[in-house]
């Protein structure tokens, strides 16, 4: 208890953060919107119709996607990096990316064999979504058996990997096979995007979404119990297998649910648990696993920002926005701890 009392304000901080960063972000884009319209959009309403559909079918849904994202993203590195006790670790180490990528890829580079009309109603928003998931789900389903299977832990991250190197060869295959247009399609899903989906879809997004938050805040006890060890966490009553299970399955939905519906995005989920165990100077997962909810969906929020470039007609692939300002800063804080926290 004294441990939460101590961290408190720095959760009211990164609350108040977050608020700022929401409504910033829905504010700033092609069409720059006054804050004060924003409050008036969100709780009220606005004289100026245009600003408000503006926010509430387009900017409103983006930013909580953003949220969504982030702060998933960084939970299920976080998750992982425990786990396998391996900083290198991310959310989609077990492959989960790679079989989205290759669901999206036999819809989109493989739909040229069907040819003509067919083909064409074949590649759709839905048909993307359906895909991705089914890729995830696929190799979920793999994993999962291999757990059961092998005791080891390293084992299975090898096999994630291994996952992710046969989805991707079949993925160079069938794009050799493409035409330039299908190919350029592909890519840009590949570039992943925040801005694509109606209420209704972010509905089903974070239904699945928070069935994962619920199976990671219930793995909290086994997570601190893994970092002492396999042998200590069995001594403490620990089910190894079980909660090895719920730790995957946990990763596997929120990770694979926000591939299917935003694409893959890079960097979060890495950098996210570094960059709060430098700030928080803590082990603990019952602080560790708010504070890289609430980091995740900052820095989410703040590359999404600087991805619409404000004023500008122009949006910037936010795959490319979360590395360039990310990456620097944790390399940043790294250099000057000295050390890594984990």
């Amino acid at each position: 208890m004294n441990k939460q009392k101590t961290y408190r304000p720095q959760f009211l901080l990164l609350i108040a953060v977050v608020i700022i960063c929401f409504f910033v972000n829905i504010s700033l884009g092609s069409v720059n919107i006054p804050i004060k319209s924003v409050f008036e959009s969100l709780f009220g309403a606005i004289e100026n119709s245009t600003w408000e559909v503006i926010i509430n079918r387009v900017r409103l849904p983006k930013a909580l996607t953003a949220i969504l994202v982030g702060s998933g993203l960084g939970i299920s590195g976080l998750l992982m990096q425990t786990l396998f006790r391996n900083p290198l670790a991310g959310p989609f180490v077990l492959g989960i990316s790679s079989g989205a990528s290759l669901g999206v890829a036999i819809v989109i580079l493989g739909s040229g064999l069907f040819g003509g009309f067919f083909a064409t109603a074949l590649v759709s928003k839905w048909s993307i979504i359906i895909a991705a998931s089914l890729g995830s789900f696929l190799v979920l389903l793999a994993v999962l058996a291999v757990s059961n299977k092998v005791r080891d832990t390293m084992a299975i991250l090898i096999i994630g990997l291994m996952f992710g190197s046969i989805t991707a060869a079949v993925v160079s295959v069938l794009s050799y096979f493409s035409s330039a247009e299908q190919l350029q399609q592909y890519i840009f899903w590949g570039f992943g995007s925040l801005g694509n989906l109606s209420w209704d879809e972010l509905l089903i997004f974070f239904g699945i979404y928070l069935v994962g938050i619920v199976l990671s805040i219930a793995s909290i006890k086994g997570l601190n119990s893994l970092l002492l060890g396999d042998n200590y966490a069995k001594s403490l009553g620990l089910n190894l297998k079980q909660s090895r299970l719920i730790i995957i399955l946990a990763t596997s939905l929120i990770a694979g649910t926000i591939t299917a519906f935003a694409g893959p995005i890079a960097f979060i989920g890495l950098a996210i648990p570094h960059l709060t165990r430098q700030i928080f100077k803590t082990s603990n997962h019952k602080i560790l696993m708010p504070a890289v909810f609430l980091f995740g969906a900052i820095v989410m929020l703040i590359c999404d920002s600087i991805a619409q470039i404000p004023g500008s007609d122009y949006t910037l692939p936010i795959n490319a926005i979360t590395a360039l300002v990310g990456a620097p800063v944790v390399i940043w804080l790294l250099v000057r701890q000295r050390q890594m926290m984990f």
